[in-house]
């Protein structure tokens, strides 16, 4: 069977998972610890990042927008991804990344304060805003491939001060993501499991029902 090692925090691994619990398929899930990668996963991907997808045929997929196409192939979420989709997407794990991580990490990057790293990301959560005041999903009425991949990386945003953003002006942005926290999808991706370095335990993932 297909295996994905994921981190559950990591939004990375988060946008493949919400790919694949929107697909068809399932996989057997292997929980790690970032501080201590499984040599198994190295052999695999030796970058070392999560996601890493080991398909049963041996094919190896570590980049977390070509596991989601991978999950969600002849799917109408793929499908119907357009171009600006796609740059949008790109803006987000380019500029956007940057500046969150700055933001998350800003006493790693002394050269100016917080606030100037959040303001810099604000950047795109304004360009975010501007598209929720006329849809209530990025593209549609309907989540697309555009909002499961950029989803996990605001979520990450918002809460390093999640007090700012509540407080925020940027309403359109707190519903939407909001919404996406307490929906079921949210909840299917972020259920604990142990750890597979230590218990090398296997999950459906996902869970079957």
């Amino acid at each position: 069977m297909t295996t994905l090692y994921s981190f559950r925090r990591c939004p990375y691994a988060m946008r493949a998972r919400l790919g694949i619990v929107k697909s068809d398929k399932s996989v057997q899930l292997r929980e790690i610890i970032l501080k201590h990668k499984p040599e198994s996963m190295l052999q695999a991907s030796p970058k070392g990042t999560v996601p890493v997808l080991i398909i049963n045929n041996g094919k190896v997929i570590d980049e977390s927008l070509d596991i989601m196409t991978w999950a969600l192939e002849d799917s109408e979420l793929l499908l119907s991804t357009t171009n600006d989709m796609l740059l949008l997407i790109q803006e987000n794990d380019g500029i956007f990344k940057s500046w969150l991580d700055k933001y998350k990490y800003a006493d790693r990057y002394p050269d100016y304060p917080e606030i100037y790293y959040r303001e810099q990301g604000e950047l795109f959560l304004n360009k975010l805003e501007q598209r929720l005041a006329t849809s209530p999903m990025l593209f549609s009425a309907q989540y697309s491939f555009a909002d499961l991949a950029i989803l996990p990386f605001i979520r990450q945003f918002a809460f390093v001060d999640i007090h700012w953003f509540r407080q925020s002006k940027y309403k359109n942005l707190q519903r939407w993501l909001f919404e996406f926290i307490e929906s079921e999808l949210f909840n299917s991706i972020m259920n604990k499991y142990p750890t597979w370095l230590d218990s090398h335990q296997e999950f459906i993932f996902p869970e079957q029902k």
